[in-house]
């Protein structure tokens, strides 16, 4: 477990040594400065394979490129001293890059109509047969392969999405796709153990509902048309995480946690829609479609696709921004107190921050001009977080007679 720990503190209390507090702290160095280097070296890997496939712009340049840097490097990871592994590292994954890159880019210049095809084939066999290079142990080659294996995902599901954007397939199909996304990515970061893959599923996951993000000029957009819908989908993640992250310690732990935390920060987001706009539970993906409306006069298939919204909205459940916006505020408060005394330092975070972004929001938007709810919340809270403090009281009292102690 991670934990949050005051080492001079602890030392002055005689509860570890100096030595150990020195240990610790040169710990938590090593692990930033090796997040750090890591973060560095494969942005490089990506921007000089990028820039390579981009400047030569020959198939048979880069092709050659590619095949040459990717036999240097294995060739330095084969017989090279640890000092230049990390060279060995970077020629391997650069001609990779430029071999699997140069062939997307060719396929989708020239062979349109088989490029799907052949990107979610090849993806597949390069990811199979990297997954099986990796359960021999190479320890020569590990860092390689095992990037090399999230290259194949990506080919995979990058073929596998032009496919379902060449066929135009919508609807059911589309979520079955993210869905599917979602559970390879996430499977992928947990067989390479690299958090941040597993983190990245959670795109796919939300966009099974439609909820995304989106840019224009000078601003960028997140969206969720069905706020309701999608913090019942991610909550359910968020649950499943945590129920597995207590069960399955160590790797799969770590990596429950963090898809757990993502999860838990988009729901925040769609929550933050809804209690700005409120939400007709299901519109937009049962609800009537103005194409369902088709003739010849284009104001009356308005006004009948109006009908048809005004229909539906009365038969639906409705919630309110207002209703929203304080069942959030619930919810939010409930989830601090909680990861508090779990000690889930990721949600509690995530939940303070978006305490603070909720309640800016909504001072702007909603309770400006009306100073007496900022009363009734402010009252409010100072009861409910007597309570907080009484309930931990109580719960520390039963694992330790001196825990209950006052503020």
């Amino acid at each position: 477990m991670f934990a949050v720990a005051d080492t001079e503190k602890l030392v002055a209390d005689g509860i570890i040594t100096p030595l150990q507090a020195k240990e610790i702290t040169n710990r938590a160095r090593d692990a930033m400065i090796t997040l750090a280097v890591n973060s560095v070296l494969c942005l490089g890997i990506l921007a000089a394979t990028a820039g390579f496939i981009l400047w030569l712009a020959n198939p048979v340049a880069v092709a050659l490129l590619g095949s040459l840097m990717l036999a240097g490097g294995i060739a330095i990871l084969a017989r090279g001293a640890n000092m230049v592994r990390m060279f060995g590292n970077a020629a391997s994954l650069i001609g990779a890059g430029l071999l699997l890159g140069g062939g997307t880019v060719e396929l989708l210049m020239n062979f349109e109509h088989s490029a799907g095809w052949i990107m979610t084939a090849v993806g597949a066999i390069t990811t199979a047969l990297s997954a099986l290079a990796l359960t021999r142990k190479s320890a020569a080659a590990g860092f390689v392969i095992g990037a090399i294996l999230l290259m194949g995902v990506g080919l995979h599901l990058f073929g596998l999405g032009f496919l379902f954007y060449q066929f135009d397939l919508f609807g059911a199909v589309k979520a079955g796709f993210f869905l599917y996304a979602f559970a390879v990515i996430a499977g992928a970061g947990w067989f390479t153990d690299v958090r941040l893959i597993t983190a990245l599923s959670i795109v796919p996951f939300a966009q099974a509902l439609d909820t995304g993000t989106e840019y224009f000029h000078a601003a960028y957009v997140f969206y969720s048309p069905e706020p309701v819908l999608s913090i019942l989908q991610l909550s359910a993640l968020i649950a499943l995480c945590l129920w597995i992250a207590a069960r399955r310690p160590g790797q799969v732990a770590r990596h429950a946690g963090i898809l757990a935390i993502l999860a838990f920060i988009v729901a925040n987001m769609s929550a933050l829609v809804g209690s700005l706009w409120g939400n007709t539970v299901g519109e937009t993906i049962w609800g009537p479609e103005y194409s369902d409306f088709s003739g010849t006069d284009g104001q009356s298939d308005f006004e009948q696709y109006q009908a048809a919204q005004e229909a539906f909205r009365d038969m639906s459940l409705h919630i309110s921004a207002n209703v929203f916006s304080v069942l959030w505020a619930i919810a939010l408060v409930a989830i601090v107190f909680w990861a508090a005394h779990r000690n889930k330092r990721g949600l509690f975070n995530a939940a303070m921050t978006f305490g603070a972004i909720h309640a800016y929001t909504q001072f702007f938007e909603s309770f400006a001009d009306e100073p007496l709810a900022y009363v009734i919340g402010g009252l409010a809270a100072i009861p409910l977080a007597w309570g907080m403090w009484r309930l931990n009281a109580t719960m520390l009292a039963k694992s330790h007679p001196l825990a209950d102690r006052p503020i």
